[in-house]
């Protein structure tokens, strides 16, 4: 195990290396002039290259990059080009926002995920199992941003149940969980229905129900532990593309979250706080990734991580 850690630890290196550099070269290549931008609409072109000069931008390409990754090997994100803030303290008073997002929606797909698969492996071909799996097609195919808005119309507007937006109360999380984690409910549910219906057919499920063992014991001792190594690689992967979609999200909802922050980023090319929002988010989807890995070896002891 130990071994195991530390070879994915050296792999998260390198492809955090490599997160920066295709990051650093996509920023070089969108239209625009971030010193015109910070110098102004009035700006002359002295004080526009004066700009340019104190933020680095006139030095080579290569040397902006090699500056920018000794600072981050030394801790240091840099500043925020738009708010002369460190771009550190900016994400880390926006990260447990979006983290708190991205959980409350892992929590929603997992338990929505979990049972309509079960129920439907259990219940093949029923009006239950193809109702479920329409339903689940419907949360696959429909964008986020539209489900955000219907729930936001009709309980928040219509009914009034909840908060229209922000991130102050328990109230507030319900309905940005629900529209990010529908996608993933709908995607573990058919995983959950997939994996279950083949663990469901093996000879110890029909030597379980010939002793007598009743059924729920079956289902949720013998068959979904069995059937849980598929589920839980699909519950990691979706983790990684919550945090994705926490963009979309927190715009709709009007939530401070790091995905705002990456908006308005990338709408001023901020290049330090770009960079840094996505080296933070890449960093959290690895250590999520590893820690599948070693939940499968929780999960199944036959497996082996050296």
């Amino acid at each position: 195990m130990a071994v195991y850690i530390f070879r994915r630890l050296i792999q998260m290196i390198t492809v955090m290396l490599g997160v920066t550099l295709v990051v650093f070269l996509i920023m070089q290549l969108v239209p625009g002039d971030p010193a015109r931008m910070l110098a102004g609409e009035g700006a002359t072109p002295e004080q526009i290259e004066a700009v340019r000069q104190s933020l680095g931008l006139d030095r080579p390409m290569i040397e902006q990059y090699m500056t920018y990754l000794g600072n981050v090997l030394q801790g240091d994100l840099g500043k925020s080009m738009i708010t002369n803030a460190p771009v550190l303290e900016e994400i880390l008073i926006r990260l447990p926002t979006t983290v708190e997002l991205a959980l409350a929606s892992i929590v929603v797909a997992v338990t929505i995920g979990l049972l309509a698969g079960i129920v439907s492996a259990t219940k093949q071909n029923s009006w239950a199992d193809m109702s479920i799996m329409v339903v689940a097609l419907l949360g696959v195919s429909m964008p986020s941003f539209w489900i955000g808005l219907m729930l936001m119309y009709y309980f928040s507007v219509e009914l009034g149940w909840f908060p229209v937006a922000g991130w102050d109360t328990p109230a507030h999380m319900i309905l940005p969980a629900l529209t990010l984690g529908s996608g993933g409910a709908a995607i573990i549910a058919r995983m959950t229905r997939a994996s279950m219906l083949e663990v469901i057919r093996q000879d110890y499920i029909r030597t379980a129900r010939a002793k007598g063992v009743s059924r729920f014991k079956i289902i949720f001792k013998h068959a979904l532990k069995n059937a849980l190594i598929p589920i839980i690689t699909v519950v990691g992967l979706q983790f990684g593309v919550l945090l994705g979609g926490t963009v979309l999200t927190e715009s709709v909802f009007a939530i401070n979250g790091v995905g705002q922050l990456v908006i308005n980023a990338i709408r001023t090319r901020d290049l330090p706080m770009v960079q840094g929002t996505v080296l933070m988010v890449s960093m959290i989807f690895m250590l999520v990734n590893m820690s599948v890995d070693i939940l499968y070896r929780v999960v199944n002891k036959r497996v082996d991580l050296d």
